[in-house]
Order: structure tokens, then C-alpha cells, then sequence
């Protein structure tokens, strides 16, 4: 049992929790001053509202998960984007305040001001993790010392923003589906709208985006092939031993993508609200699916030399560590889980104004 996989697939699983979750309180946040009128705009903070708090765990749980297991790359991940993390919590910081502060008072001018400080959070918070993927798969200037040995400005390329630009588009559009499950009446019909026209932009920038790594780094590609090996740092019998089960789980994922993707518009057409959430969630999970496999097995991609990358070998704790973890991460898995399913039963059905609500 590779314990070093495991980990690796466990941290993806609660990146992919996170996305889909806090995805479409991102996605509300840059839609929400679409919305017209004090009333609009409270319902698409009262669909949130219940749960927007709780969905964040999943990321800091993933970053807890990343700490213990491949503490390597935590360092030199947090050290490298140490002044785009701080960018993305000022974000994230404000965002929640906005939620929280916006209906304390009825002044037109101060809950406009909460209405932008929440957008802006959401639409920088969604573009800030975008570029750390693109810098993830693009590769950073990584030294032998397990450093970053570039500045703030040499992450911000038009690849990565590209791909801050795609996670937005994405994002949104998940937004506007989960509001299309919540909502209903005349601001249904609009939010409809908005995730139609959101899909056809989502749709645009996956086949550039899509068509531009795999110009620029057609390694990404390179664990599609069976028996291929992939890094020749990591321990080859167990490359060897993960690469026929990786490769064939990839074209599994690659047509289950294409299919959820394309169910999409159908079901928004159709009114079917629940299947349409769960064809934009299987999206966002395939997507990073596909990008874990894509990068495997490095964690960070050095661009001074293949060879100064962190893998999930060389940055990984102990085995003992990892065993350990294991064991509790059995325990608490399942409470976690029970959590957040109790909370969307609570709080299933259409969105209303309550009293006390924000």
C-alpha cells in the first residue's frame, strides 16, 4: 500500500470538496451585483447564507492535510505565493465580513459597499487560486534547495492568468446553477439566463485554456500512457506499479468530463435543477482529477530543473507519519462528511427572507 499515493489522493479529495462547495459561494459572489434591488440581493446571500462558513473548512482541512503529509511542498508552496496568500486571505477576510456586516445597517450607501467589498473578494479570491493552479502546472523557479527562487511578479504570467480567468468562469457558472437550484419565480428565470450565457463562456476559455497546455506542456499528458514513466526521481517500482491504474482511471475521467459538461445546458433548458448542480459539480471534481493526474507524481514543478522538483516522495513526512494519519484521517473523514450532508438536509428546498436572515 503506497502511502505516499494515498495522501496525495486523500489532499485531492478535499481540494475537490472545497471546489465544489465554497465554488459556488464564489461563483454567487461574482454574480451578486447582477442581481437589482435590495431584495435580489439578500436571497442570493440567504442561499449562501447557511452554509458559506462551513464550506471553507474543506480548505483549511486540505491545507492541514498538506502541512502533515508533504510538508516540503506546504514550505515552499506558502513561502512562494506568501504575498498571493496574503492578497487571497484580505479576500477571503473581506468577503466574509461583507456577508455579515451588509444587513447590520438599512443605509442604501453602506450596503453597497458590503455588495462590492463581496464581489471583489469573490471575483480576486476565484482569480488568485486559478493562477497558483496555472503556476502548479506550469512549473516555478524551484532551486535545489527546495526554495522558490522567484519573485511575486514572475507568477503572474498570461498562462496564469489564463487559468485565473478560466476558475472564474468556472466558478461562476457553478454559482449560477446552484442559484438556479435555490431560487425560483422572475430571479430563476434570471439566474437561468446568467448560467446559460456563462456556459458559453466557460465553454470558450476550457477549449483555449485545454489547447494551450497542451501546446505549451504536453507532459501533462504524458500519464495518459500506460507504462510511461513519469519522473524518473520517483521510486520506480511504484511508478511502475500506479501507472496502469492511473492511466486507465485518466480516459475514464476524460469522457465522464465531457459528458457532464455537456449535460449542462441540457439540464438548464430542461429544469432539471438537481441533476444540472451535480453535472457542474462532477465537472469541477473531473477537472482537478484530471490536473492531479496531469502533474503526478510532482506536487511543485521546478522550471530551473526537473530534477530541484518536489514529488510526493521527496517532500512526503515519514512513513510512520503518514500511517498515523491514516488512521485518524479514517475517523474523521466520516464526520466530516456526516457534517456537511446534515447541514444541506437542514437546509434543503427553495430560498426564502427570513426574519433574522441576512
Amino acid at each position: 500500500m503506497d502511502l505516499n499515493v494515498i495522501w496525495y489522493l486523500l489532499i485531492g479529495v478535499l481540494l475537490i470538496g472545497y471546489a465544489i462547495l465554497d465554488g459556488f459561494d464564489l461563483g454567487v459572489g461574482a454574480l451578486h451585483l447582477f442581481a437589482k434591488g435590495d431584495e435580489e440581493r439578500r436571497l442570493l446571500l440567504n442561499s449562501i447564507g447557511p452554509v458559506w462558513d462551513g464550506n471553507e473548512v474543506w480548505l483549511i482541512t486540505a491545507g492541514g492535510a498538506l502541512f502533515a503529509a508533504f510538508p516540503h511542498a506546504y514550505a515552499t508552496a506558502f513561502s512562494g505565493f506568501y504575498l498571493a496568500f496574503m492578497l487571497l486571505l484580505v479576500a477571503l477576510i473581506f468577503r466574509a465580513v461583507s456577508i455579515e456586516f451588509r444587513s447590520k445597517r438599512e443605509g442604501r450607501a453602506w450596503r453597497n459597499f458590503w455588495d462590492y467589498s463581496f464581489s471583489v473578494g469573490s471575483i480576486l479570491s476565484t482569480v488568485l487560486f486559478g493562477v497558483a493552479i496555472g503556476n502548479m502546472v506550469f512549473g516555478m523557479k524551484i532551486g535545489s534547495d527546495m526554495e522558490y527562487a522567484g519573485s511575486f511578479f514572475d507568477l503572474i504570467t498570461p498562462y496564469t492568468l489564463l487559468t485565473g480567468v478560466f476558475n472564474l468562469s468556472l466558478f461562476t457558472l457553478h454559482g449560477a446553477i446552484f442559484l438556479n437550484y435555490k431560487t425560483e419565480g422572475q430571479l430563476q428565470k434570471k439566474v437561468r439566463s446568467w448560467a446559460l450565457k456563462a456556459f458559453w463562456v466557460f465553454l470558450f476559455l476550457y477549449l483555449v485554456l485545454t489547447s494551450t497546455t497542451l501546446y505549451f506542456k504536453p507532459e501533462m499528458i504524458a500519464n495518459f500512457s500506460f507504462g510511461q514513466m513519469v519522473h524518473k526521481s520517483a521510486p520506480m517500482e511504484l511508478v511502475q506499479s500506479n501507472q496502469i491504474v492511473i492511466s486507465s482511471f485518466a480516459w475514464v475521467v476524460v469522457i465522464l468530463n465531457g459528458l457532464a459538461i455537456a449535460n449542462i445546458p441540457r439540464t438548464l433548458v430542461q429544469g432539471k435543477e438537481l441533476q444540472c448542480f451535480l453535472s457542474s459539480a462532477c465537472t469541477i471534481a473531473a477537472l482537478i482529477f484530471l490536473f492531479a493526474i496531469g502533474v503526478f507524481p510532482n506536487m511543485i514543478t521546478s522550471t530551473i530543473n526537473p530534477e530541484y522538483s518536489l514529488t510526493i516522495y521527496n517532500a512526503a513526512s515519514s512513513q510512520g507519519t503518514l500511517g498515523i494519519m491514516l488512521i485518524m484521517a479514517l475517523i474523521g473523514m466520516p464526520l466530516v462528511l456526516t457534517y456537511t450532508i446534515s447541514i444541506y438536509w437542514v437546509f434543503r428546498g427553495k430560498t426564502v427572507i427570513p426574519t433574522q436572515g441576512y
